[in-house]
Order: C-alpha cells, then sequence, then structure tokens
C-alpha cells in the first residue's frame, strides 16, 4: 500500500526525537554499569595486592617456626627478630594493620586472641604500642561474618590465603587477608592477617559517579527541555484540544445546544499541520460535525416518539375513562396529585434512591393508566348508577389484576418496559393497603411498589372530593382529613405526610378542574 507523503514535519522525525532521549538513558545505564565494572576491577587488585603481601608476611612467620610459638604460648629470643620482619612488611607496603591472631578456646568463635601485632617506625613515634602474644582481641574488632570465615579456615585446615570484605563501625569497610598458620606436627593454631581500608576507595568512586550523574542530569535536561519544546508544538498541543474536544463533546451528549458549542470551538483550534495530527484533527472535526448532525436528528425523532407515545397514554387512558360515565378528568386530577406527592418526597428526601428524575417523570406519564383494567369490566356494572352489591364489587376488584394482565403483554410486546413496568405497578396495586388489608395481592407497606402507594392516595383523594351517583363531593378539608386518617393503615405514612403540607397545590388542581361535576375513585 503506498504511504501517503505529508508536507509538513512527520510524526517519525518527532520520534527519532525521543529516541534521542532513549539513547541518553542507555548512555547513563552504560555509565553506571562501567562503574560498576571499574569498582570491581579495583577491588580485584587490591585483594590480589593484599594476598601478595600476606604470602610474604606468613614466609617469614615459616621462617621464625612461628605455629610452635602460638601451639607452646611462647615468645622466646625469635618471636622479637619476627616482628622486626613482620614490621619491615609493613612499613614498606600500603597494608593498614599486620598481625596473627589465633582462637584460644576452639569452642569459643569468640576467644580470638592476638598473637603479633606489627607497627611502623612512623605509628611507634605517634605512641602506638607492640601487642604480644596472649593479648585477648577487644570486643566488635572483627564482625561476626568474618569470625567466621576466620574460624572456617581454622577447623578446615586451609591451606590457601583468602580475602574476606568486612565492615565495622570502627574501622569501616576492610579487606581482611588471612592464612593458617601451622605448627611443625602440621596442626592449624592461627592466622596471619593482613587489612587494607577500602573507605577512600569507595569515596573516590562515589565522587566519581556523583560527577557523572550531575553531567549526566544537566544534559538530560537540555535534551528533555528541546525534546518537550518540539513535542509541544508539533504534537501535545494539538493532541490535547483534539481530547478536550472529545471529552466536551462526550460530557455534553443530551444537550444540543452544548454539542453544537462544542464542535464550534473544534472548528476554531489552529491545526496547520499536515502530517499525521493534521489528518487527525480533520477527521476528529468532521467526525463531531457528523455526530452532532446525527444526534439532532436522532432527539428530533425521539422526541417525536416520545410525543406519540404519550398521545397513545392518553388516549388509552380517555378510552377507559369514556366508558365510566362516573368520571371526569380524573386522569388528569390524579396525575397531577401523583406529581406533587412525588415532588413532596423528593424535597423531604424520603426514598431518594428510588427518585431519579427518570423515575418520577415514568411514574407521572404512566399515572393515567392505572385503571386500564376496567376496560374489561362489564358496562352494567361499570356504568351502574348506584353502590355495587358485594358480587359486583367483587368483579370490580378484578380491574386491578386485569390492569396488570394489559400492561404485562405490553412490556413484553414493544420495547420500553421501564417506562411501562410503573403503570403496570400502579393498574396492578393502586387498591393495596399499609396495613396488608387491600387488594388484590393484600401486599403491605414496602412490598408494595412506590408508584401504587402514591397512586392510592392520589385515587383516593380524587374520589372522596368528586361527586358520585350514590354521593356528593366531601369537601377538601373533610377528604384531607380521611386522607391523614388513613395514613400508617390504608396509606404510606410519608405519602400522606407530604401530601398533607401541599395544600395550595391540591387546591389549585381543584380548582382548575372546578367546572367539572364528576370524577372517579374504587
Amino acid at each position: 500500500m503506498k504511504k501517503k507523503k505529508h508536507n509538513g514535519i512527520s510524526i517519525k522525525i518527532v520520534t527519532a526525537v525521543y529516541s534521542a532521549v532513549v539513547i541518553i538513558v542507555l548512555t547513563i545505564v552504560i555509565v553506571v554499569a562501567g562503574y560498576s565494572l571499574y569498582e570491581n576491577h579495583v577491588m580485584e587488585n587490591y585483594k590480589k595486592y593484599a594476598t601478595t603481601v600476606l604470602e610474604y608476611a606468613y614466609t617469614i612467620t615459616e621462617e621464625y617456626s612461628f605455629g610452635d610459638m602460638i601451639a607452646a604460648r611462647e615468645m622466646p629470643q625469635a618471636y622479637e627478630e619476627m616482628r622486626l620482619g613482620l614490621n619491615h612488611v609493613k612499613e614498606s607496603s600500603d597494608i593498614d594493620y599486620l598481625y596473627a591472631v589465633y582462637f584460644d578456646d576452639l569452642n569459643d568463635i569468640h576467644s580470638l586472641t592476638y598473637a603479633i601485632n606489627a607497627k611502623t617506625a612512623k605509628e611507634l613515634e605517634q605512641g602506638g604500642t607492640y601487642t604480644y602474644l596472649g593479648k585477648r582481641c577487644e570486643e566488635g574488632s572483627f564482625e561476626e561474618d568474618t569470625l567466621h570465615v576466620l574460624y572456617d579456615a581454622i577447623m578446615t585446615k586451609k591451606k590457601d590465603s583468602g580475602v574476606v570484605e568486612g565492615y565495622s563501625k570502627g574501622y569501616g569497610y576492610m579487606f581482611n587477608g588471612y592464612k593458617v598458620i601451622f605448627d611443625s606436627c602440621n596442626q592449624p593454631v592461627g592466622l596471619i592477617c593482613v587489612e587494607i581500608n577500602v573507605n577512600n576507595i569507595r569515596g573516590e568512586l562515589s565522587h566519581y559517579i556523583r560527577n557523572i550523574a550531575l553531567f549526566v542530569a544537566v544534559f538530560t535536561i537540555v535534551i528533555t527541555t528541546v525534546f518537550v519544546g518540539l513535542a509541544e508544538y508539533y504534537i501535545i498541543y494539538p493532541i490535547a484540544k483534539l481530547t478536550d474536544s472529545a471529552r466536551d463533546f462526550i460530557k455534553n451528549i443530551g444537550d444540543q445546544k452544548a454539542i453544537d458549542e462544542s464542535v464550534k470551538k473544534l472548528n476554531a483550534i489552529e491545526v496547520r499541520s499536515e502530517n499525521e495530527i493534521g489528518e487527525l484533527y480533520s477527521t476528529v472535526s468532521k467526525m463531531e460535525a457528523d455526530m452532532a448532525d446525527q444526534f439532532r436528528d436522532i432527539r428530533r425523532f425521539s422526541n417525536n416518539v416520545m410525543k406519540m407515545q404519550d398521545g397513545l397514554i392518553t388516549l388509552i387512558a380517555d378510552m377507559v375513562e369514556n366508558r365510566d360515565s362516573d368520571t371526569g378528568n380524573h386522569i388528569q386530577k390524579t396525575a397531577s396529585y401523583v406529581q406533587i406527592i412525588l415532588d413532596g418526597l423528593r424535597r423531604k428526601g424520603y426514598y431518594a434512591e428510588q427518585l431519579t428524575p427518570q423515575y418520577m417523570e415514568y411514574v407521572v406519564k404512566s399515572a393515567p393508566l392505572h385503571d386500564t383494567g376496567k376496560i374489561k369490566i362489564p358496562d352494567k356494572i361499570l356504568n351502574k348508577p348506584g353502590k355495587f352489591t358485594p358480587e359486583e364489587f367483587e368483579i370490580m376488584k378484578t380491574h386491578a389484576a386485569l390492569g396488570k394482565e394489559i400492561l404485562d403483554k405490553a412490556i413484553h410486546t414493544v420495547e420500553g418496559e421501564s417506562y411501562l413496568s410503573e403503570a403496570r405497578n400502579m393498574a396492578a396495586y393502586h387498591h393495596e393497603r399499609w396495613d396488608g388489608k387491600g387488594y388484590p395481592d393484600g401486599l403491605k407497606e414496602e412490598e408494595i411498589p412506590l408508584s401504587a402507594r402514591i397512586m392510592a392516595v392520589a385515587d383516593v383523594f380524587d374520589a372522596l372530593t368528586s361527586k358520585r351517583v350514590y354521593k356528593p363531593a366531601f369537601p377538601m378539608d373533610m377528604a384531607l382529613e380521611m386522607i391523614r386518617v388513613g395514613k400508617g393503615t390504608q396509606f404510606d405514612p410519608k405519602c400522606v405526610e407530604v401530601f398533607l403540607e401541599a395544600v395550595p397545590e391540591i387546591e389549585a388542581v381543584l380548582q382548575k378542574y372546578s367546572s367539572d361535576d364528576d370524577a372517579s375513585g374504587i
């Protein structure tokens, strides 16, 4: 596939700059690795030097049969002659300590005792003194790991010399070279040891690495500044603007005006790059503009569907109401009372988890369908001019179950179950009672769906304030008192509470429909 050429600076060039940063990082890694190798090399040379000095000192101890002196715990005239030889070895080398030790009790690793300790002339002039065979080593002179190494060398009759790196609070980091001293019976009796202080070496190496690190840091800052400047101009700024615009667009989905404003802001961004970033900008701009137009068309279609759906609900409710000669704006008034109760519950924080804006919208829109089941009640019962007989009332009560059946079928036939589910709940259970003595299922308290508990108050109040063939319309005060009496028995106490607190809104509804003489409620 042929690659498209770009007139502007390609992202590949910017990537090359980024690669330079990677190279710098690799350079740092190489420097650090070099430091490590250099440190190991220096330390290895010091170990070899310590071993060389140790072997030379060992030949002197062999010449004077130092092993037999240690075994016998004696210091003959040859002892002092040997000391002069060891002093000369220390004087002519760069070691810090040259001495011999032995374990006074092989069963006690901490019984390390000096056999001899060499001194230079300068050390003696500065107050140094000789250490003789039999002086116990000071506590803490050797760390535990070093003690174990020396002890193991004695116990295993080690022939070769060895070097161990040790540390103590008093001396810091030291290289400790050691070699086992044998007596004339070839039994291990002690160790000749040399020590080299490596603290200064470590300090010099640390100083070296600090200078390298400082140089690399300065160099990295310069390169990074240049890289960030280029990236800011060619990559970060346009991508950040595109990201902000896309985020703003997504955040405002649902608000057509805000979406259109987001598209305008995106078009106002000046991205002049003719590389991949420029193409991305053009693509996103066109995509957002097209999506804004699609959202506008979808919203227009959705609004039409909603209007049609609301109209169908009202039409169905009117069909039911028109079959009942004992009604008068019942669906309009009960829907208004339902809205009043919903607003009151939300204002007081009751049932906050349920009372979402969408839930409240569904309940109010579905309220007119609460008597849908009456469409299956025979006319001779539905329009009877008088009270029902017990048998007729039982038939009339079935309208709740019939309404549930009708709306269940609607839910399974069309999409939008969440919209019709509250209509089903109200149709099925608006005659249930808080104390469980209602119908059709004898539900109680919060077993009854909230929408049905709200409709129960609205439906009964409208029935009380509306004229029937068998009764006149009760005054509002009397009807409200009867609702109050039913609090906690027939009705949800919270629904009654907020309804009784909304007298002005209730009066407004009654006045709005005051020209109508009839209402209904079973």
